[in-house]
């Protein structure tokens, strides 16, 4: 009785200590001032850029995303879009061909996943295309995304400062479809609104996040192409990037909406690859981030924040569960110490359920309050889904825990959300 009471307390202190500085994230995002010369000026020069697509069977959103590239408010000889269909099966190729897309088709079935097709592409843009250097800054994104018409400009004024590394402000375009949209669309807005928004306002590393971020040829050159092969290559990158010193910027007048899983079973798919990722990283970069930590100081903070991201909130929570859940299995097994076991990890496990819910629903209210105009959806489902959203969190934890000792490979994600930028401003 008393060790579990003790445990939770212990975990509770713990991720307190561990995850306060994100407090002060809050705190800096609503109050501080940001800084005089926050990218509003134009820039001085206009750079040449790519869109790096990698698509897999992405024929119905295809063109809607290379549509909006091209009505950009940005000189259209300065963009090009280059889509890799990634072992296609239907008329994804033919379909960016016919919206003025460079289409290079991958078949490769042993390297499978978003890292390999971007290191493809890169590597014939290198030998093939006039070198990676043709161009100043690669855009990375995903089939299903939109961009809204100042994309590029606003991203280009950031860039244009220093900036190698740059990501955006992500939003989504199926927000309303159900709680798992609506879960995901929340958090994304949280992650730009508390994270990276007061990163960059505190001059620190932000991360991107899978899609709509741009990074400089520089960086491409000296990698030798794409060299994250991870489930989670984005926070790979993001981590070996703290680890550099190379800086990651934020701009939050770039605005991309992404298209979210609309079924369960593709969700656990992929927060399952996602999981499974965060491990993989944390394995594989834990020690780096700790040793940069300590032995370059002006990177300690970066390094800190990738650290907190990819552990051990999710380790320690699922421990402390699973402490509670044995002291009930152990009331079933020895029944006479029910009376004395049972009502107090009972109530620790409801109180740490609870706790956890009210703090979700904390986030995701102020993440509501704050981002009201740019949700797309009716102001009845944007208060029923802050309800459901501890509840998308709280599914992570069999995911965790599955994750654990599955062996997960990479699946794609079926896109059918079939919406252009225009539709989702006149909402």
């Amino acid at each position: 009785m008393a060790f579990i009471n003790g445990f939770n307390l212990f975990v509770f202190a713990i991720l307190t200590l561990l995850y306060f500085y994100q407090i002060i994230y809050v705190i800096v995002a609503l109050v501080g001032e940001k800084k005089k010369d926050h990218f509003d000026e134009e820039a001085k020069t206009l750079h040449r850029f790519a869109f790096v697509i990698a698509a897999r069977n992405e024929s119905s959103v295809i063109a809607n995303l290379i549509k909006s590239i091209r009505r950009q408010n940005y000189p259209a000889e300065l963009i090009d879009v280059i889509v890799i269909a990634d072992n296609c099966t239907d008329n994804t190729a033919e379909i960016a061909r016919s919206n003025g897309a460079i289409v290079l088709e991958r078949f490769n079935h042993m390297l499978v996943g978003k890292g390999y097709a971007l290191d493809y592409a890169f590597n014939r843009i290198d030998s093939e295309m006039g070198g990676v250097e043709k161009y100043d800054g690669y855009f990375i994104f995903d089939a299903d995304n939109i961009i809204d018409r100042n994309y590029v400009r606003e991203m280009n004024k950031v860039f244009d400062k220093g900036y190698r590394v740059i990501t955006s402000y992500r939003n989504s375009k199926n927000y309303d479809t159900n709680w798992l949209t609506a879960g995901y669309g929340l958090w994304f807005l949280r992650e730009a609104k508390f994270l990276n928004n007061p990163r960059m306002m505190m001059n620190t590393n932000c991360a991107v996040s899978g899609t709509g971020f741009l990074m400089s040829s520089a960086i491409v050159k000296a990698n030798g192409g794409w060299k994250y092969h991870l489930l989670t290559e984005d926070i790979e990158f993001s981590i070996v990037s703290a680890i550099k010193g190379e800086r990651i910027g934020y701009c939050e007048k770039a605005i991309l909406y992404d298209e979210q899983p609309t079924s369960f079973k593709q969700s656990w798919n992929q927060r399952m690859r996602w999981s499974k990722g965060f491990y993989q990283v944390m394995f594989k970069y834990a020690g780096q981030l700790i040793s940069t930590m300590f032995n370059k100081k002006e990177r300690f903070t970066s390094c800190y924040d990738m650290l907190m991201t990819i552990a051990p909130a999710t380790l320690l929570t699922i421990t402390c569960i699973l402490v509670n859940l044995a002291g009930l299995v152990t009331c079933v097994i020895e029944p006479s110490i029910v009376p004395v076991l049972f009502p107090v990890a009972a109530k620790s496990l409801l109180f740490t359920f609870v706790n956890m819910y009210a703090m979700l629903f904390f986030v995701g209210l102020l993440t509501i309050i704050t981002e009201w105009k740019q949700i797309r959806c009716s102001g009845f489902k944007k208060f029923l889904y802050l309800f459901s959203f501890p509840v998308y969190i709280f599914t992570y934890i069999p995911i965790a825990i599955v994750a654990l000792f599955k062996k997960v490979e990479w699946k794609p994600i079926a896109h059918t959300c079939v919406k252009t930028v225009e539709e989702m401003q006149a909402k």
